[in-house]
C-alpha cells in the first residue's frame, strides 16, 4: 500500500482517538445470542478434542461454557467430522446446554456445506478454502485475476445458498499463516493483503444478498493484527460496510507470554473501540481461555461505563451501548476520526513507524530498544541480592554481579540511598533534591517535576528526566522547559482511559516537532489489578490481571512507535512480575527482543500430537536462544503460513509425523516425533544459530 493511500483512510478506523467510543456493527444474530450492534462483546474458544470423539467433544464443550463462552467453535476437517457435529449437538441439547456451535473449516468446502446445514454458524478461510498456498509467486493480468475470483465465487456460491436457507452465520476468518499465493503475489506479506483477502469474500457475499458475517484478521504477531484490523474497519468504512468483528491474535503460545501477546493484541483494538467477540487463543485446556477473555472486556466495560456509554447489561463482562433514537433504525458507521481529533502528518495507523527523537549518549531515544525502569525505593538498599529481581544476580564469592537477558535499564530509588555499589551499567534515579546532595553521581539521574526543571540550577550533564501528564503539555510550566540533548520525558496518566490519554500527548509532541525520548509511565494500585482473573485456574499459574491490563494499556503505544522506555510500578505486585510483564510487553510489540519467542498454535482436533507437552519440552531445550522465533503448529492450516513469521518451525503432518521448517523452507519432512527436537536443534546448530545455555 502507498503512503497516498494510506493518508485517504488515515484515522477512519474508530470513532475517536481520545475517549471510548464503540464502533457500532451491524447486528449477527447466532443460534439466538446476538453479537454486534448494541449486544455485549461475546466470549467464545474452541474444543481441542477429536471431533469423532462426540462424548469427549461434549464434556469439554460444557466445561467451557461453565467458564464463560458463549459459542463453541468445533474443527471439521471432513464430512465425516461435519456430520458428526449434529450427534454432538443433541447429546449437547439432551444435557440442556444450547450454546450456539460453529464449525471450524478449512481445506475442505463439502464438509463447509454439511455444517451449514447444522451448526449456527461456519468459519472458512478465504486463504483455502477454493485457493492454494504452495508459497509460488505467479503473475496475473487483470483479466486472470478477475477469472480467478469467478472460480472462486463458484466454488463459494453454494455455501453462501445454504446458509441463506438454513440461516446460518458464517465468519470469513483471514489468517496472516494462511494467505494464498494468489494474494501473496499480489498483494504480499501484508495487512492490505489480509484485508483484501476477506475483502473479495465479503464482496460475494453482498452480490448475493447475504450479510450475515463476522470478519476476523488474525496474526501471531501483534503488531500485524492491530494494523490489519484496522485497516479492515477502514475499508468496509470506505465501502458502506460495518459488519461486526472476531478479535484474536493466533498462535498467541501458553503462559504469562500467550496472555500478554493477547491482550497487546486484543485489548489495544478493544480500547479503540472495535470488537463484537473475541477468542484468547492459548496453548492450554480451551477453559482456561474464557477468563482472560472476560478480563479484558470488563477492562472494555470500564472505559465505557466512563464514558457515560454503558446502560445495562445481561452478565458481569457485557459491554451494551446506549443507542440514540436515530440509531435504533438501523447500525451506526463509523465516519473516522471527529471532534477536531487530528493524527499528526508522520504517523499512521496502518504502518509501523517509530516515532523519530533524538539518541541521548547511545543509551535511550533514536535507534535504541526501549528502556525498562523499576522502583526500587520500597525495598531494602542495604542488600546486593535486592538486584537479583530487577535482572543482576549478585555473587557474594567473586563480589560481582551477572546481568540476565531481562534486566532493568533504570531502578527508581526515590529518596532512599544504598549501602552498598550498584554494577556499572544499572542507571539510578534519584528525586530532584536528594539527587543534588549525592557526592558521587556517576550513573545517578534525576527526576524533576516540570516546575522543579526550568528553575533547577544543578543538572545533570547527561540525562535529566521531568515528569508530565496530558495536562501539562498545555501549561505555561511546560513552555518553559529548556530542551536540550539531556532531556527525557516520564509521561504519566491516571485517566482511565490511559492509552488514548498518553496517546494524545504523543501526537502533540509529534505536532510541535519535539524529539525528546519518552518514557511510558502507568501506575496500578492493588484494589483493581491484584488476585486472579474468574474462578477458573491456570495449572501453571494464576492469570493476573495486573499483567493483562498493562499489556492492553501499554501495547498500543509501542505497536505504534510511540515510546522509548516503560516504567510499571504496581507496589503489590513482586519485582520480578513486574520486570518479566514490562519485557514481556516489549516482545509481543516488537519493540525490544529479550528471549526466545514461541508461535504456538492453541490446539484443536486437528492436532497431530500433544501441543502441550511437546511446546514444554522444546521450550525447555530452547528458551536461551536469545531473538529466535519457533513457531510449533499442530498441523498444516496455518504451519507453512506461520513459517514464514519464524526462524524455525515444528509441524505436525501425520501422526507421529513432524516436518521442519527453516523459515517457509521446508527442511525436513516425516520425521518421526521422538527424534524431531533434536533435528531441530541440530538445524539451529548448522545454521549458526545454537550457543550453549549458561548454568
Amino acid at each position: 500500500m502507498n503512503s497516498n493511500t494510506l493518508s485517504t483512510i488515515s484515522g477512519t478506523y474508530c470513532n475517536s482517538l481520545n475517549q471510548y467510543s464503540r464502533f457500532i456493527t451491524r447486528e449477527v444474530v447466532i443460534g439466538g445470542v446476538a453479537m454486534g450492534g448494541f449486544n455485549p462483546i461475546r466470549i467464545q474458544s474452541m474444543t481441542t478434542t477429536n471431533t469423532l470423539d462426540t462424548m469427549g467433544t461434549v464434556a469439554q464443550t460444557m466445561r467451557m461454557v461453565e467458564a464463560g463462552c458463549e459459542y463453541v467453535r468445533i474443527t471439521a476437517p471432513s464430512v465425516k467430522e461435519a456430520n458428526n457435529l449434529a450427534a454432538i449437538k443433541k447429546e449437547l441439547i439432551k444435557r440442556g446446554c444450547h450454546v450456539p456451535l460453529i464449525a471450524d473449516i478449512h481445506f475442505t468446502p463439502n464438509a463447509a456445506e454439511v455444517a451449514a446445514r447444522i451448526v449456527e454458524k461456519v468459519r472458512i478461510n478465504p486463504g483455502n478454502y477454493a485457493d492454494k498456498k504452495r508459497f509460488e509467486n505467479f503473475e496475473y493480468t487483470s483479466v486472470a485475476y478477475q477469472a480467478e475470483l469467478e472460480r472462486i465465487y463458484s466454488k463459494f456460491k453454494p455455501l453462501v445458498n445454504i446458509c441463506k436457507e438454513y440461516g446460518t452465520a458464517m465468519r470469513i476468518g483471514t489468517n496472516h499463516g494462511s494467505l494464498s499465493d494468489r494474494i501473496m503475489s499480489h498483494y504480499g506479506d501484508t495487512p492490505q493483503g489480509m484485508v483484501e483477502s476477506a475483502m473479495e469474500f465479503i464482496r460475494m457475499c453482498e452480490d448475493m444478498n447475504y450479510h450475515h458475517l463476522v470478519i476476523s484478521m488474525k496474526s501471531s504477531n501483534p503488531q500485524v493484527m492491530v494494523q490489519a484490523y484496522r485497516l479492515l474497519v477502514a475499508t468496509m468504512v470506505k465501502e458502506g460496510m460495518n459488519y461486526p468483528l472476531h478479535l484474536g491474535v493466533t498462535e498467541a503460545g501458553e503462559g504469562e507470554d500467550g496472555r500478554i501477546k493477547s491482550a497487546v493484541g486484543i485489548g489495544t483494538l478493544l480500547e479503540d473501540g472495535l470488537g463484537d467477540t473475541i477468542r484468547v487463543s492459548l496453548t492450554e485446556e480451551p477453559e482456561f481461555e474464557a477468563p482472560v477473555a472476560i478480563a479484558l472486556v470488563n477492562k472494555c466495560l470500564t472505559l465505557a461505563r466512563s464514558e457515560g456509554e454503558v446502560t445495562s447489561s445481561h452478565n458481569p463482562f457485557s459491554c451494551v451501548l446506549s443507542p440514540s433514537p436515530k440509531e435504533r433504525v438501523g447500525v451506526r458507521l463509523s465516519e473516522g476520526v471527529g471532534r477536531g481529533e487530528v493524527l499528526p502528518s508522520s504517523f499512521s495507523p496502518f504502518a509501523f513507524t517509530k516515532r523519530k527523537t533524538q539518541e541521548l549518549n547511545t543509551f535511550i531515544g533514536g535507534h535504541q530498544v526501549p528502556r525498562v525502569l523499576i522502583n526500587l525505593s520500597d525495598k531494602n538498599l542495604k542488600d546486593p541480592s535486592t538486584l537479583n529481581d530487577v535482572g543482576y544476580v549478585y555473587v557474594p564469592l567473586l563480589d560481582k554481579y551477572n546481568m540476565g537477558e531481562q534486566s532493568a535499564d533504570f531502578v527508581y530509588l526515590a529518596d532512599q540511598l544504598p549501602s552498598f555499589n550498584f554494577p556499572g551499567n544499572l542507571k539510578q534515579l534519584y528525586n530532584y533534591a536528594t539527587w543534588k546532595t549525592l557526592s558521587n553521581k556517576v550513573n545517578c539521574h534525576p527526576l524533576f517535576t516540570i516546575e522543579e526543571y526550568p528553575h533547577a540550577t544543578v543538572k545533570c550533564s547527561s540525562l535529566n528526566l521531568v515528569r508530565i501528564s496530558a495536562r501539562d503539555i498545555q501549561s505555561d510550566s511546560f513552555s518553559r522547559i529548556p530542551v536540550d540533548n539531556t532531556l527525557v520525558f516520564v509521561l504519566e496518566t491516571d485517566a482511565i482511559h490511559g492509552m488514548a490519554d498518553q496517546r494524545q500527548v504523543f501526537f502533540r509532541l509529534m505536532e510541535m516537532a519535539l524529539e525528546v525520548p519518552v518514557i511510558v509511565r502507568r501506575a496500578y494500585p492493588k484494589s483493581n489489578f491484584t488476585g486472579t482473573v474468574g474462578d477458573v485456574r491456570s495449572p501453571e499459574e494464576p492469570i493476573s490481571k495486573f499483567q493483562l491490563f498493562a499489556a492492553t494499556d501499554i501495547g498500543g503505544l509501542f505497536i505504534d512507535g510511540l515510546g522509548d522506555g516503560l516504567w510499571i510500578e504496581a507496589p503489590y505486585i513482586a519485582t520480578k512480575t513486574i520486570l518479566s510483564t514490562s519485557f514481556g510487553i516489549l516482545q509481543a510489540t516488537r519493540s525490544r527482543i529479550s528471549k526466545t519467542e514461541y508461535i504456538s498454535c492453541p490446539s484443536c482436533g486437528r492436532t497431530l500430537f500433544d501441543l502441550q507437552t511437546t511446546t514444554q519440552m522444546i521450550r525447555s531445550k530452547t528458551d536461551h536462544l536469545k531473538g529466535l522465533k519457533i513457531a510449533i503448529m499442530g498441523c498444516i492450516v496455518n504451519g507453512p503460513g506461520e513459517m514464514a513469521d519464524a526462524d524455525y518451525g515444528y509441524v505436525g503432518t501425520g501422526p507421529d509425523k513432524i516436518t521442519l521448517y527453516r523459515g517457509k523452507e521446508v527442511v525436513k519432512k516425516n520425521v518421526n516425533s521422538s527424534s524431531a527436537l533434536d533435528e531441530l536443534i541440530h538445524i539451529i546448530q548448522e545454521d549458526g544459530n545454537w550457543t550453549d545455555c549458561a548454568e
